[in-house]
């Protein structure tokens, strides 16, 4: 595969904000409900911890595990979004992860709990095409 360390599997172009995460399943769930929010699937926690922060990014919203892999992956990359100057913003699950959230959940459950952690800037982008 390369070397992959920083890098992850972008769904749309960023912008000045934008949703990375772990694995594809679970930014793939989140797609279904923010259609229009640039999304990244980094593959990994330890991947996730390294994302290369896209140009222009101002605001970084990161979707959780609720694990202590998810914990400790957001810690880092809280910590560099801090020293780069990049505002970050947690998502939380209703369960275990987004994509359990959708399959054992609804959308509906998804784009209601994800309402309540988007600031309101970008809430406007629940399901926006």
């Amino acid at each position: 595969m390369g070397a992959i360390l920083g890098h992850a599997v972008r769904f749309g172009v960023p912008t000045e904000q934008m949703i990375i995460g772990e694995g594809i399943e679970t930014m793939l769930s989140l797609r279904a409900c923010l259609p229009a929010m640039p999304l990244a699937a980094c593959t990994s926690s330890a991947h996730l911890a390294a994302f290369l922060f896209p140009t222009g990014v101002s605001r970084l919203y990161i979707a959780r595990d609720r694990d202590k892999a998810g914990e400790a992956a957001f810690a880092a990359i809280a910590e560099r979004c801090a020293t780069s100057g990049i505002e970050v913003i947690p998502l939380m699950p209703i369960l275990g992860d987004f994509n359990d959230d959708l399959r054992q959940c609804s959308c509906e459950a998804m784009v209601a709990n994800l309402a309540r952690q988007l600031g309101s800037r970008d809430e406007a982008l629940l399901r926006k095409a």
